[in-house]
């Protein structure tokens, strides 16, 4: 009989995510160790809670100051955790029941206590042809109020609702079908030891999910984006597919611990092949207008971002880390246009999103 884990669901996630943040940051690290270590900023959140943050940043004029100048494989890069705590506002609670229309979340005008943590990643490197990636992995509880006069100064609160979700996407200025067909393999092979039916669901999901809908086009090449997931039916999965997928909190922690694990693998390849790949002025010119679409994504539909800035005490730093050092917007651009060239042969693939694997 298998061991019983006899520490709270929270407890476990937290120091989980706090492995990953050091196992991902370690590994950026040791692939251009000549650029500056990653700024580590740990913080306190007043209302209940803290978190880290991981942030590469190679400003204008850093290279020029150094004493032996090195451009840099990362431009901007940040993986930050965060485990927080405290009451959501009615403004959070109505975005969250939009999100989450599975959640049956109980009307209280004084808000609902919650716990939260996760991590949260995004990686712009500096080469046009290396992508841009997303990840992010998270777990929450809704629960009673704490009585005031409880017993048991050290019992946990009362879970009346949870779930766990997250996901990772690749976003590249340049399209290379092998680099798209190993992201979604890795993911796939994460995916198909919990249940065949959940790449497919789930990777259809983040096709939808980052749509821009004033461009008609996704922000990237897709990967995974998943939600929602605890004991009950879900709403992605057909109900013949229910029959073999993670249900327990143990067996859906397993499944995004090896979602995690697959980040390394999924994405520093491509970065280790692509990053000293020769470039020109209009490659660099197409990417800056490619993180122009993704800046807008993130501010305009991102719900994560949303959430974010309707919480108490949020920090605004750690959620808008994921926009890049630069970006650019041209006024009715016809790069991406042109028949036959590179740039619209990735446009054509985010206004008709593929199957890769």
């Amino acid at each position: 009989m298998a061991d019983i884990p006899t520490k709270p669901m929270r407890q476990r996630v937290e120091e989980y995510i706090n492995e990953l943040q050091d196992q991902i940051v370690t590994a950026f690290e040791k692939l251009d160790p000549n650029s500056p270590p990653f700024k580590r900023d740990s913080w306190i959140r007043a209302q209940g809670g803290s978190g880290r943050s991981c942030v590469f940043a190679a400003h204008p004029g850093d290279e020029a100051q150094s004493i032996d100048p090195h451009e840099s494989i990362l431009e901007k890069a940040g993986v930050n955790i965060s485990i927080v705590h405290g009451v959501l506002p009615p403004a959070a609670i109505k975005q969250m029941r939009a999100d989450h229309t599975s959640m049956p979340l109980p009307d209280r005008p004084e808000g609902l206590p919650f716990f939260a943590a996760g991590i949260s990643l995004v990686v712009h490197p500096r080469n046009p042809h290396a992508p841009t990636v997303h990840a992010n992995y998270r777990y929450f509880e809704i629960t009673e109020p704490e009585p005031e006069d409880k017993d048991d100064p050290t019992s946990s609160p009362k879970v009346i609702a949870w779930w766990f979700g997250g996901g990772s996407d690749l976003t590249p200025s340049y399209l290379y079908e092998e680099d798209a067909v190993h992201f979604h393999s890795t993911l796939k092979n994460a995916c198909d030891a919990h249940g065949p039916q959940l790449y497919p669901a789930f990777k259809k999901w983040c096709d939808e999910y980052f749509f821009i809908p004033h461009r008609s086009e996704t922000r990237g090449i897709g990967g995974l984006f998943l939600d929602d997931l605890n004991e009950g039916n879900h709403q992605r999965l057909r109900p013949a597919d229910e029959i073999k997928r993670p249900v327990t909190p143990e067996e859906i922690f397993a499944f995004i611990q090896d979602l995690g694990d697959a980040f390394v693998p999924s994405y520093l390849p491509l970065l280790t092949l692509r990053h000293s790949t020769p470039y020109t002025p209009q490659h660099r010119r197409w990417q800056l207008l490619r993180r122009g679409r993704y800046v807008e994504f993130n501010l305009v539909y991102d719900r994560g971002t949303k959430f974010g800035l309707m919480t108490p005490g949020a920090r605004i730093e750690s959620i808008l880390m994921s926009l890049p050092e630069t970006a650019r917007w041209e006024y009715m651009s016809d790069l991406g246009s042109g028949e036959g060239t590179e740039e619209a042969k990735l446009t054509q693939v985010l206004r008709e999103p593929r199957a890769w694997v």
